[in-house]
């Protein structure tokens, strides 16, 4: 991207955000999107995105985007709102594309504006834990965080934009980090009822496991690696003082 279209972009997205809630019924949509998404329930999520009729599909993409700006707004509920509403499959495609398209959106915003800005929107504690997760897992860091259903998404791919990554690397882990989550969340969408909270905890839990698992397989293997260096390291000294 140029620096004109970088400096331009700059400029017209504070003026679109300034315009959004300088007018009344866009400032009452934004409102109702945050109140619909702070509920714990999924009824409400999915009245609210069904209440659009043949723009639904457009409505639910754009919660999914806004939750990704916004966290800690939960998006496994707008997941399972989809899955009720638009089948499985298509809730799975729906959620998927959509909450990638919001992990490019905090990925851009952070490129462009810097620090200082994403400090103010995710806070400071929050973004230097993400920092420390990321200093060390270097590049298995997206995959690994996105398995992890407590690894808040926004503030990952904020994080991530304000590193040296490039963009489709990002894109690509978040892609596949992304989709296991995605599939079981939409597929277990149609079967929720009464016991949805712990089915849902129930999820977290597997998910969390799995991301553990990772994240002590990569510590094994950055321990064995420097176990390694240091065993050829001292082998060269020992050869060099024998020559």
């Amino acid at each position: 991207m140029s620096k004109k279209w970088k400096i331009g972009i700059m400029i017209i997205l504070p003026i679109i955000v300034l315009i959004i809630f300088l007018i009344p019924d866009s400032r009452a949509y934004v409102i109702k999107f945050a109140k619909v998404l702070s509920t714990t329930n999924t009824e409400p999520v999915k009245e609210y995105i069904r209440s659009f009729g043949p723009l639904a599909v457009v409505v639910s993409f754009a919660l999914m985007v806004f939750q990704s700006l916004a966290a800690p707004l939960p998006a496994f509920l707008i997941t399972f709102a989809n899955a009720a509403i638009f089948g499985w499959v298509w809730g799975a495609v729906l959620s998927w594309t959509s909450s990638m398209a919001g992990a490019a959106a905090c990925f851009g915003i952070a490129r462009l504006y810097g620090r200082n800005t994403v400090s103010k929107v995710t806070g400071k504690t929050a973004l230097a834990s993400v920092d420390r997760f990321f200093d060390k897992f270097g590049t298995k860091s997206i995959i690994v965080a996105r398995l992890l259903p407590f690894m808040p998404f926004d503030i990952v791919s904020y994080a991530a934009g304000l590193t040296s990554m490039r963009f489709w690397p990002f894109f690509l882990a978040t892609g596949i980090g992304q989709l296991p989550a995605t599939i079981v969340y939409s597929y277990a969408g149609k079967m929720l009822g009464g016991g949805a909270k712990t089915f849902v905890y129930g999820l977290f839990i597997v998910f969390a496991l799995v991301g553990l698992s990772t994240i002590i397989r990569s510590i094994y293997n950055q321990k064995t690696n420097k176990t390694n260096k240091t065993n050829i390291a001292e082998n060269a000294e020992n050869a060099e003082e024998n020559a």
